[in-house]
């Protein structure tokens, strides 16, 4: 059994490495940071306890480089790993090199990882134990021909996917015969440049499901709980932007019968720490399994805010060996939570990555309002890295106090030198069909960007004036300034 962890590297950057520093803080641990040259000034980096620089911007010289973030565990003498999310934190290989050098992996095993982080894998244990899966292939595909046929038997339109990594990267969804070849290609691309493996899947597409996952806990004694789900369906190029919890889609008895196959998934795989499995569900209400995250998920502030618990402090106690101490039964929920994906990107330009130099930054706060975030004014947003800015999460009593106490945070919200997609999740959270509850993985497709444009043409006039709508109805805030302060595009000299 491992023991007490005393001193911990982070082998992350951003608001990860962030996340988990002053999770070390609270619990006592001194935290090492690592950083490329490009992240010499950066947040997470002042944060830490200590920090080590790694190698050159480029993600596989330094955050990539496993031995390199080895090394720096090796001269800081820690006796831990936590991997945050992304990078290398799903890396087999990576989890069992700590091991060899002695270090405790904040995380589950290599063989939980390599044996889940294969879709294909995933998908063919899931069948054996009886959880739903959707229609598709059970091993990569070989060739275009056998793509060819699988595709004809599946019926179109289908989905590639690629059978490592996930965010998104290596999936193409193909309509029709004369699409398959090119997908093909590129999914198979895409995987390898983001993976290193370009294996992909065929499987049937589903035509605007939801795509709701579900937090587990698991000991090292096989102890296991779900801490509810999060709907996670408003999605552009298949990655997240707005999630809330519960799922407004799910009824008692669907959540209770999802939550047990969470559970089932976690101890068939022998699962320790946190991970999330992920479902797709139709309109009919059947659920598929998808796939299972063998880490924290970004979005994990949701289940904080409903549960109360601090998932980065479980997991650090999960690998200290320390007992689950609770069962299915202790879990509550309460409230409504409710989370926006600030990225550097155009909403209006088909959500284009716009990297840049915050000249200025304010998050919102006041009653309810969480803000994760890894940068501060004057941070570079770089094409080296992901476009995140930062997380927003509301949190209220019931649903719609949690949307609207949302929306006053995308109000507040103060960013200038980037666009950002705040006028999107303006929009999007103010839209009938989220108020419903009643939306799903199309929503961008058949919502965004508001179908008249403002006739002077500026791009954020739309959002400004939803947020000016909004503003107006009865028991809203008080009015607003015409012009939005934070989707003006302002660089400085």
């Amino acid at each position: 059994m491992p023991a007490s962890i005393r001193s911990l590297l982070i082998a992350n950057r951003g608001d990860p490495a962030v996340r988990v520093a002053r999770a070390c803080r609270d619990l006592g641990i001194r935290a090492v940071a690592v950083y490329s040259e490009a992240d010499r000034g950066a947040l997470h980096v002042r944060l830490a306890d200590e920090a080590v620089a790694i190698g050159p911007a480029d993600l596989s010289l330094s955050y990539l480089d496993a031995e390199r973030i080895l090394d720096a565990a090796r001269r800081c003498k820690v006796d831990a790993v936590h991997p945050g999310w992304g990078f290398l934190s799903e890396n087999a290989d990576f989890a069992e090199a700590c091991a060899r050098a002695g270090l405790v992996f904040v995380g589950p095993t290599p063989e939980t990882i390599r044996r889940m982080g294969d879709k294909t894998a995933a998908r063919a244990l899931a069948a054996r134990e009886g959880i739903p899966v959707a229609p598709g292939g059970s091993e990569p595909v070989g060739g275009l021909d056998e793509a060819r046929r699988l595709a004809a038997t599946l019926g179109y339109p289908v989905l590639i996917k690629a059978a490592a990594g996930g965010g998104g990267k290596g999936m193409r969804v193909v309509q029709q015969p004369a699409e398959l070849e090119r997908a093909l290609e590129m999914a198979r691309h895409e995987a390898e440049a983001a993976f290193g493996d370009g294996r992909v899947f065929v499987e049937k597409y589903l035509a605007a499901p939801r795509h709701v996952e579900f937090q587990v806990l698991a000991d090292a004694g096989g102890a296991t709980v779900h801490l509810f789900e999060r709907e996670c369906s408003i999605q552009r190029r298949h990655q997240k932007v707005i999630e809330e919890a519960p799922s407004p889609a799910l009824t008692p008895a669907l959540r209770r019968q999802m939550g047990e196959a969470a559970v089932h998934a976690a101890r068939a795989c022998d699962y320790r720490g946190a991970g999330t499995v992920e479902f797709l569900l139709d309109a009919d209400g059947a659920f598929y399994f998808m796939e299972m995250n063998t880490r924290l998920q970004v979005e994990h502030p949701l289940t904080e805010w409903i549960t109360g618990l601090d998932l980065v402090a479980e997991q650090i106690r999960i690998a200290e060996g320390a007992p689950l101490g609770r069962r299915q039964e202790d879990v509550r929920r309460r409230g409504h939570a409710i989370e926006c994906r600030v990225y550097a990107e155009n909403s209006f330009e088909h959500f284009l990555p716009d990297p840049g130099r915050l000249q200025r930054y304010a998050p919102p706060s006041g009653p309810g309002i969480r803000v994760d975030a890894g940068v501060e004014r004057g941070s570079d947003i770089m094409i080296h890295y992901d476009a995140m800015i930062a997380k927003v999460s509301a949190w209220a009593p019931n649903r719609e106090t949690a949307r609207r106490r949302m929306l006053r945070a995308l109000a507040e919200f103060e960013v200038a030198g980037v666009h950002t997609t705040i006028p999107f999740c303006a929009f999007a959270l103010a839209h009938d069909a989220f108020r419903s509850g009643a939306y799903a993985t199309d929503f961008i497709a058949r919502h965004w960007p508001p179908p008249e444009p403002p006739e002077d043409g500026r791009p954020w006039a739309a959002a400004a004036a939803v947020l000016h709508a909004l503003r107006a109805a009865p028991g809203a805030p008080p009015e607003a300034p015409p012009v939005s302060r934070w989707a003006q595009r302002r660089r400085m000299p």
